[in-house]
């Protein structure tokens, strides 16, 4: 199966994790990206820099989706790199969560793990998609892909209103709520950006193990890598504004 051809990406939570995975799975792609941006909270940590290390074509940046001065420095630092070229591929991968249940769920998480599972991919596709358009309309493609122009969500089945997967084993209501808010997020993306070229899609990874403790699959880092670079390649006009997993299944919303 041929792999991701893309020009530029910019994916965000490198600091370790899915985010680490990805950006070694792009890099081992048959035609890797001739610019990524690895996003990170810390610039400086010692797994990003040794998976980009003799990789010219990774830029490590700082980036605190949370903080709106944090992404427009961002903006600022892939322009210089990508020009007029623009931005092919946002992947919106930061995420976080407090585990809790119905009955200890607080305010404060809620509030936290909205404010990075949300409103932080809002913030980060609203100051790219000048770069993405750009990308859009320069690369000659008429058709909607990863390769052209796209917001890709990393979401989760946890966030499924419908499906409501794992209740007993994991409650943790924020994590959910702020899930299902970012699919109706890549939904409204993909309303408005759709006629401007860019492709708007929400990923569920799996349950990676690690980090997760117990049960929920489970699906290895290189399983789910292997599996979310590989739907992504295969991503199409016809997915704009739908919800994938790993293994390249639609979910339900």
């Amino acid at each position: 199966m041929e792999g991701l051809s893309v020009g530029s990406v910019l994916l965000t939570g490198c600091d370790g994790g899915l985010g680490l995975g990805l950006l070694k799975g792009l890099l081992e792609q048959p035609s890797p990206p001739r610019h990524i941006f690895a996003a990170c909270l810390d610039p400086q940590g010692k797994a990003v820099n040794e998976v980009a290390l003799g990789f010219p074509n990774v830029m490590i940046l700082p980036l605190d989706v949370t903080d709106p001065n944090s992404i427009k420095a961002a903006v600022g630092k892939v322009q210089e790199e990508v020009g007029n070229a623009g931005l092919n591929l946002l992947i919106n991968n930061t995420s976080t969560t407090r585990r809790s249940t119905l009955a200890t769920e607080t305010a404060e998480n809620m509030s936290l793990v909205y404010t990075t599972n949300t409103i932080g991919p809002l913030q980060t596709s609203q100051a790219f998609l000048p770069l993405l358009k750009k990308a859009a309309e320069a690369t000659g493609q008429r058709e909607m892909s990863c390769s052209r122009a796209a917001i890709i969500n990393i979401s989760s089945i946890l966030g499924s209103i419908e499906v409501a997967e794992a209740w007993e084993e994991r409650q943790d209501i924020c994590y959910r709520c702020s899930k299902a808010a970012l699919n109706m997020l890549t939904k409204c993306l993909a309303l408005e950006y759709g006629s401007s070229g860019i492709l708007c899609v929400s990923v569920d990874p799996g349950h990676v193990t690690p980090p997760l403790e117990q049960g929920m699959g489970p699906v290895t880092l290189e399983e789910s890598v292997r599996g979310v670079l590989q739907l992504l390649a295969q991503l199409s006009a016809t997915s704009n504004g739908t919800f994938w997993d790993w293994r390249g299944q639609r979910l339900p919303w």
